[in-house]
């Protein structure tokens, strides 16, 4: 028996989401051509996989014994493609640096300059990620190594810290906060923060509106924010703020005139990290690593060597 290994990819988005539209959306191709490559798989297996009915689709008996092995065998090639592309890249002196928000390069010029002059057998080449998932493997699948506020754990990754930062406010300059120089945490609980995307992992999202001091989930607007841009533009049009680490607020900022950042005084700090996957070792990525455990960056100093 063969089919199309494509076929399992859209079988397991379509079982997902419960819904052919939705699948054809997330999969990025046309609802006739999704429904027709559902028929064919059925055929080709012999086995009827999904009720069709007026609200969606559901699995039969038979779909739901094949989901689990569909799953399996789609990670399984994507693990494979990905390890083949972090090979090749490893081959060619090139490391894919994943950062959330704002360059490396504009972030800690001088940090990356020193780098490339030391090491220039090393090729960084930059991807901007949305924020963390939950399993911060899966968020650093297309990159060998990132940098952000620091990320869950995984089993599946290692992190390095490189520094801490403070929090700050951030808030369009009409917001009735504007007018502080400086604000408390207790001064802002009770606002409305912007809100997340759903695959945005849970206690990263919170950390950003102060979930970490209140003790359970802050008010959030109905938007789902994935990313920085996002983010700021829910800020400039909704009247909600959020924290972020004041080097971050920095960069954004230095276009956006919109937008103010406002130091928060007692809020512990962020801890912005590196972040590489376990079981992809190989000198470039040990190079990185080794520059920044290296640079003995001091707790609450934003590096710019």
């Amino acid at each position: 028996m063969t089919f199309r290994r494509g076929h399992l990819d859209y079988f397991v988005a379509v079982a997902e989401e419960g819904q052919i539209t939705r699948a054809a959306a997330r999969l990025h191709v046309a609802q006739p051509a999704l429904s027709q490559a559902m028929a064919q798989l059925e055929n080709e297996l012999g086995l009827t996989l999904l009720q069709r009915h007026s609200r969606g689709v559901t699995l039969t008996p038979a779909g739901e014994a094949f989901l689990p092995k569909a799953r399996a065998a789609v990670a399984a090639h994507r693990e494979a493609s990905l390890t083949a592309e972090w090979l090749s890249r490893a081959a060619q002196g090139t490391i894919e640096f994943g950062f959330v928000g704002h360059a490396p390069a504009v972030d800690s010029p001088g940090v990356l300059e020193l780098f490339r002059s030391t090491h220039p057998d090393v090729n960084l080449r930059f991807r901007e990620l949305p924020f963390p998932s939950s399993q911060t493997s899966l968020w650093l699948a297309q990159v060998d190594l990132a940098v952000c506020h620091r990320p869950p754990d995984d089993p599946g990754t290692w992190m390095h810290p490189l520094r801490e930062e403070p929090r700050v406010v951030l808030a369009s300059r009409t917001h009735a906060l504007a007018d502080h120089d400086e604000l408390t945490v207790e001064e802002i609980m009770g606002e409305t923060f912007v809100g997340m995307h759903p695959s945005v992992d849970a206690a990263w999202s919170g950390f950003w509106t102060l979930d970490d001091y209140r003790g359970s989930p802050a008010r959030r607007t109905e938007d789902q924010a994935k990313n920085a841009q996002e983010m700021i533009a829910s800020i400039a049009g909704s009247g909600a703020i959020t924290t972020a680490p004041g080097s971050v607020a920095a960069m954004m900022l230095t276009d956006l005139s919109g937008i103010i950042a406002i130091p928060l005084a007692d809020a512990s700090p962020a801890v912005i990290t590196l972040s590489g996957h376990a079981d992809r070792n190989n000198a470039l990525v040990a190079e990185v690593l080794a520059f920044a455990q290296d640079l003995k960056v001091v707790p609450g100093i934003h590096a710019q060597a």
